[in-house]
């Protein structure tokens, strides 16, 4: 790794944004390709991932060095995309029907961006139709749920039920997780894993579309 790309991976993980933003078309200028700077800014999301489940860094930290992140990857986007840079795998993400907590949710979204998904965020209040149309459209291949009320995590059961009413459980992985869901309740309903933080969200993700 240059000068360039290790000031990349070090200022992001620091969240600056700005010099992020700036250091990633300088490497490009340099004639470091996407692929050079996408790992630089990876490899950075991860090691804030690892100091966030040992609490090292806390929730500010971690959203600051993901915006940082989506600064670079806004700058060599175009690049990727003409370089057929495939992600390892898409997920469909969102907070599910009558919850407006998003924090979790985006966390979640940010850790599987920097593991290398493709991320679908559906937002919050996402209704079962909702998911299932987003499966549709972008043949992802994990639905991730999230919830923090008691009250609405019952409403992750019905998007599985809606899946399999579509005819398309068989297709997807579904992983859950918030503040009130278990492992317990996870089995109850028919999903393929709860993840009880956003690192481990990332790390399950990568294991569940290997199966």
């Amino acid at each position: 790794m240059n000068e360039t790309l290790t000031s990349i991976n070090e200022l992001m993980q620091k969240g600056n944004m700005a010099e992020v933003v700036r250091l990633s078309q300088v490497a490009i200028d340099e004639g470091s390709t996407s692929t050079d700077i996408l790992n630089a800014l990876l490899s950075g999301m991860s090691v804030v991932g690892v100091k966030f489940k040992n609490n090292e860094v806390f929730v500010p930290e971690v959203l600051m060095a993901a915006r940082a992140m989506n600064g670079g990857l806004d700058v060599i986007k175009p690049l990727l995309e003409a370089e057929g840079v495939e992600s390892i795998g898409k997920v469909v993400i969102g907070t599910v029907q009558g919850d407006l907590h998003d924090i979790g949710k985006n966390l979640v979204s940010m850790m599987m961006v920097g593991a290398g998904f493709e991320v679908i965020d559906l937002g919050v209040n996402v209704t079962p139709e909702k998911y299932v149309n987003a499966l549709i459209e972008s043949k992802a291949q994990l639905i991730c749920m999230y919830a923090l009320l008691t009250t609405t995590m019952v409403n992750m059961k019905k998007v599985i039920e809606a899946l399999e009413e579509s005819g398309l459980r068989d297709t997807v992985k579904v992983m859950i997780g918030g503040a009130p869901v278990t492992e317990k309740f996870a089995i109850e309903i028919g999903a393929d894993k709860y993840a009880k933080d956003a690192s481990s969200a990332a790390d399950e993700a990568r294991k569940l579309i290997a199966v």
